[in-house]
């Protein structure tokens, strides 16, 4: 019998991903990974006879890689495909791009959707648009977004993004939106109609972006544009809309109350007339939930200490209650997609040390079929559960968080310790099955999650500036969650290491800048060392105004960088990064690998040649687990 090997286990990609249901609810589809590197087939299955998947398509990862797929018909699909490239035009710099292609769910027939690039075009196609409106009484047609570049041989002056109504099986197209070279996005009202449209704003004569984001709209019925509303995407001000409830009329959307992301609902019929559909006294409202062929909004998620749903739509919070009496053991339960009729419902249900079940919900049957695990690997592997907490920072401040320990134990008494704090820093951690935080709980480590101040979903109060320019705030709350872990919970103060990706990894690096006695160890995985030159990495890119605004300009740019601090770490260091990282420079951390070795800091760069900031890779995330925990027993000890 072979042994259980917990890096294979979770360090493997999850085993299915964006499971999709046919418009008559008689077949699934699923994205799952190769093996070995960043590729991933397409799966379809009939649900009606004896199951058997079948791969209708693949990408290898070299560099196209499968990203999601919908049904357009019974036996259409349409997936969106992307990838990461040097581009020889700028220096060699990581690019992305993407392409919306379609194919039969047998495998047959696959075209691009996306518009093509032409020998003659002036720019480069980087973005290639998206589905809108899946047109569910029309079997294959869709609205979508499409990229257009201007063309000097052939004469064509049309550039920027507009929307077509296209048929995914002869490519015929018709205009329904004249492309816009400031155009960044479109709102259907999922039957067919453009309702909003979003003009990026340009900050200044050299073309940069500033964050700021001009929303447009039309009345029911009508062709012309008006105004809807101005969102500052740094400062979070404004009503910032994100979808369309065609019977009621009304945009949905976030605005702030009382400092706190809450969700508002505004008139589309020239009255503008705004209504608080729901906010949260103590966090930010999150995600709307949609359903259905038509992308209905039927609720809105939000976090506290654990993740909830409020429902709109009465039937469906009924069925939530019923469905989950069923699945006691999964909390976390979401309504994925549905039939045309909604009569078949795809459901993921999971919780903190289940990783994910899907089931199809037959409501006319009133039967709960499961399908397929999120993992396959870690089926029937005793896993950790994941406990809320908080711990007082310096100043006192209760700082949120979540506490991992090893499958059976009850207390961190004893064990050796890890601060996992998480990246953005505009994000947060919430409670769930966290493949990074498990795999450490289950060598026996326990693992603390902080939301530290820095954090988003906590409102302004919380958020500071942001982590960067509040770094010294967020950078605290990390090194104070380091000495909890110590004085209350009772880890072994010689066992103590810190983990982190990306904003997460700064966080690491920059504690021990700030105080080398707390943490024995730090492993950074894709981080931010050097602020001023995570801001140049962008000096050429229309966002370089943007992220000016978010990193900022001061004393802090140093002060709070481990890059120029490197002499001020007093224990060993590991980086893992990806050479085709986009969020953060591969020279971020071949800089701090440098600086780290001429203060003659012990330091290893462990470097994924063709990974990007996700290292979304099987076999470089099982090396990256096993080096890890083999470098924190070499320097903490067994």
């Amino acid at each position: 019998m072979t042994s259980f090997d917990p890096a294979a286990a979770f360090g493997a990609r999850p085993s299915v991903t964006n499971l999709s249901v046919s418009p008559d609810g008689l077949s699934i589809a699923y994205i799952a990974p190769v093996e070995a590197g960043q590729g991933a087939v397409l799966y379809t299955m009939r649900l009606d006879a004896t199951p058997k998947a079948v791969a209708v398509f693949a990408a290898n990862g070299k560099p196209f890689r499968l990203s999601n797929c919908d049904w357009v018909s019974n036996s259409r699909l349409a997936c969106t495909v992307y990838g990461v490239e040097k581009a020889p035009a700028l220096n060699f710099e990581p690019v992305s791009f993407t392409r919306v292609v379609a194919i039969d769910a047998d495998g047959g027939d696959l075209k691009q959707l996306s518009t093509r690039q032409a020998p003659y075009s002036r720019r480069v196609q980087l973005g290639g648009g998206e589905i809108l409106d899946l047109l569910p009484d029309e079997d294959g047609t869709v609205l979508m977004s499409r990229s257009y570049l201007p063309d000097d041989h052939t004469g064509l002056a049309r550039k920027g993004l507009g929307v077509d109504r296209l048929d995914t099986r002869t490519l015929q197209s018709s205009r329904v939106e004249e492309p816009r070279e400031n155009a960044i996005q479109y709102i259907s009202d999922g039957r067919g109609h453009v309702r909003i449209m979003a003009l990026q704003s340009i900050g200044n004569a050299r073309g940069q972006l500033n964050g700021t984001v001009n929303y447009l709209y039309r009345r029911n019925g009508a062709r012309g544009w008006l105004p809807l509303s101005v969102y500052d995407a740094v400062d979070r001000t404004g009503f910032w809309p994100v979808a369309v409830d065609p019977d009621q009329n009304v945009a949905l959307g976030y605005r702030k109350k009382d400092g706190r992301q809450a969700l508002y609902k505004v008139a589309l019929d020239g009255s503008l007339r705004e209504d608080l559909v729901y906010a949260h006294p103590d966090v930010d409202v999150g995600s709307l939930i949609f359903i259905g062929r038509r992308h209905r909004a039927v609720g809105v998620a939000y976090s506290t200490d654990r993740s909830h749903v409020i429902y709109f739509d009465p039937s469906i919070e009924a069925l939530h209650v019923s469905l989950a009496k069923a699945l006691p053991e999964n909390p976390s339960m979401r309504f994925m997609d549905a039939s045309v009729d909604e009569s078949r419902l795809l459901i993921l249900a999971g919780s903190d040390h289940d990783p994910g079940q899907y089931y199809l919900f037959d409501r006319t049957a009133h039967q709960l079929r499961r399908l397929l695990a999120v993992r396959e690997a870690l089926e029937g592997v005793p896993l950790a559960s994941v406990r809320p907490i908080e711990y007082p920072a310096g100043d006192g401040t209760k700082i949120p968080a979540y506490l991992t320990l090893p499958p059976g134990r009850d207390s961190a008494e004893g064990l050796p310790g890890i601060v996992m704090p998480h990246g953005g820093p505009s994000a947060r951690d919430t409670w769930g099955f966290n493949w990074l935080a498990q795999y450490f709980a289950a060598r026996g480590f326990a693992v603390l999650q902080p939301n530290y101040r820095g954090s988003s979903g906590y409102g302004d109060a919380w958020f500071e500036q942001n982590g960067f320019q509040s770094w010294a705030i967020a950078v605290g709350d990390v090194l104070d969650a380091g000495r909890w872990l110590v004085a209350r919970s009772k880890v072994n103060p010689r066992q103590l290491a810190i983990v982190g990706w990306s904003y997460g990894g700064y966080a690491a690096l920059q504690a021990a800048v700030v105080d080398p006695s707390v943490f024995k160890a730090v492993i950074a995985i894709a981080p931010v060392t050097d602020m001023e030159s995570a801001k140049e990495e962008h000096r050429n890119s229309p966002d370089y105004d943007l992220m000016d605004r978010i990193i900022g300009v001061g004393r802090h740019l140093h002060e709070g960088s481990p890059l120029p601090n490197a002499s001020r770490i007093k224990v060993p260091v590991l980086l893992f990064h990806g050479t085709l990282d986009r969020n953060v420079g591969y020279d971020q951390s071949r800089r701090m690998a440098a600086a780290l070795a001429a203060a003659h800091v012990p330091c290893e760069l462990v470097t994924f040649a063709d990974l990007d900031h996700q290292i979304d890779d099987s076999q470089a995330r099982i090396q990256m687990l096993r080096k890890s925990d083999a470098f924190l027993r070499e320097t903490m000890g067994p």
